[in-house]
This record gives C-alpha cells, sequence and structure tokens, in this order.
C-alpha cells in the first residue's frame, strides 16, 4: 500500500473489554486467567507450552463439546490477582516487574518449571493474598 497523499480517518480499538474464540473441548469459569494457544484461540491458564497470558475471563464460556471458534469468550486484560505458588517456586517482592508462569486457571509461579509452563504476565506487585499480575500479551511476549 502507498504512503498518504491525503487525510485518513483510522479506525482504533476503544475500551477495555476484548473477545476471542475458545479452543476446542473448553470450558473457562469467569475470573480465570486466559491464555492464547498458537493457533490465536483461548484457553484457560494450565502448565502448558506454547501459551501467552491474554486477560481475566468475565464470564463463563463453555465449548467443551465444542469445536475451537464455536464460542467466545469475554476477557480484560489488567492488572489481577490470582494465587501464589508454594516452596521455592513461590513469587516474592524480588520478582516484581519480571515474567511469571501459568499453573493452572488461578496460579501464577516464579518459573517457567524446567520449560513446562508458559509465561502468564509481568508481576506488578506481591501481597499475602497473591500475586498482582499484568495481563497485557504484547508485553509479555516482549518479555
Amino acid at each position: 500500500m502507498a504512503a498518504l497523499t491525503k487525510d485518513r480517518n483510522t479506525p482504533r480499538l476503544t475500551g477495555d473489554l476484548r473477545s476471542g474464540a475458545l479452543a476446542a473441548t473448553t470450558l473457562i469459569y469467569a475470573g480465570a486467567l486466559v491464555m492464547r494457544d498458537a493457533s490465536g484461540n483461548l484457553v484457560q491458564g494450565k502448565t502448558a507450552t506454547g501459551l501467552v497470558g491474554v486477560g481475566r475471563a468475565e464470564e463463563r464460556a463453555d465449548n467443551s463439546a465444542g469445536a475451537a471458534g464455536d464460542v467466545d469468550l469475554t476477557y480484560r486484560p489488567g492488572i489481577f490477582r490470582f494465587d501464589n505458588s508454594t516452596s521455592t517456586d513461590a513469587i516474592t517482592a524480588t520478582e516484581i516487574g519480571t515474567v511469571c508462569y501459568a499453573v493452572d486457571d488461578q496460579t501464577v509461579a516464579k518459573t517457567d518449571g524446567s520449560a513446562a509452563r508458559s509465561p502468564a504476565g509481568l508481576v506488578e506487585d506481591v501481597d499475602a493474598q497473591g500475586v498482582w499480575v499484568r495481563l497485557d500479551e504484547a508485553l509479555t511476549n516482549a518479555a
């Protein structure tokens, strides 16, 4: 495409809610950590490779009997608190600003579990109730 030679009304994406197609045989609960797989479909947070965190599920979406794309899910990027992993994989204040990894749809960990886990997002804070994670697909991929 050629460079502009006149003004252009460039469309923009507004709002903080996103929507995407669920992977086949997937059930995601409201409030769950949501990730994107290598095919571009949404899945619940889990110990697996080839995924990246995208947001928190805003609703329950059940595609457990369907093919990929049969059901859409509304999710929200942002900063959300999830459960902290345990033992030597627990996230502490020293990990603020680093990538954390999905253990399941409500738990994050400090490490990738010997290359078994995918990045969930960036650690924003840690408190007694859990880990505050910034879920932003582009930022996480860049990190």
